[in-house]
């Protein structure tokens, strides 16, 4: 390993991971500053079915910032976010806001170890595979684990709120 590179375990969301005794594997890959899509490219690298790699989103929900989880491939619906939480409006995060909550950035915000919890709706379509892909903590790396691990140890709802 090279003097300036972290180990795969040196951030949050896996010391979360850790500390929790959770189950999961770490995958990393080689991010491409230039990719669209930073779920789609780690669907390609990783040679994973899209449906399996989820985006870990960031929302306000009559002014409390809430996290969706949602499959790469499609969008948040943040209708469907509000009424899972008991919420009337919602809109999404500006970047600024959802990387200064979570002390992620942008393309790297997981679901897990963020600066402080938050209320977290996890995509029903999840709980069809027996893992599923979220954000390790930075561009490159992703987390596989159970979706009933990540819906015990964020505390999330599950419910439809992918389109």
């Amino acid at each position: 390993m090279a003097a300036n590179q972290k180990p795969v375990d040196s951030t949050p969301a896996f010391a979360a991971l850790h500390r929790a005794g959770v189950k999961f594997a770490a995958h990393s890959y080689v991010h491409d500053p230039r990719a669209e899509s930073f779920g789609m490219e780690a669907a390609e690298a990783l040679g994973v079915e899209p449906a399996r790699v989820f985006k870990t989103l960031m929302a306000v929900i009559d002014g409390e910032l809430c996290v969706g989880v949602v499959p790469v491939m499609g969008s948040l619906d943040l209708k469907a976010l509000a009424d899972a939480l008991g919420g009337k409006r919602a809109q999404m995060a500006d970047a600024a806001q959802a990387q200064r909550a979570t002390g992620y950035v942008i393309g790297g915000i997981s679901p897990v170890g963020q600066k402080k919890a938050h209320r977290t709706v996890i995509d029903r379509s999840a709980s069809q595979w027996p893992t599923i892909f979220v954000s390790g903590g930075r561009r490159g790396l992703e987390a596989e684990i159970a979706p009933a691990d990540l819906t015990r140890i964020t505390r999330a709802v599950l419910a439809r709120i992918a389109r």
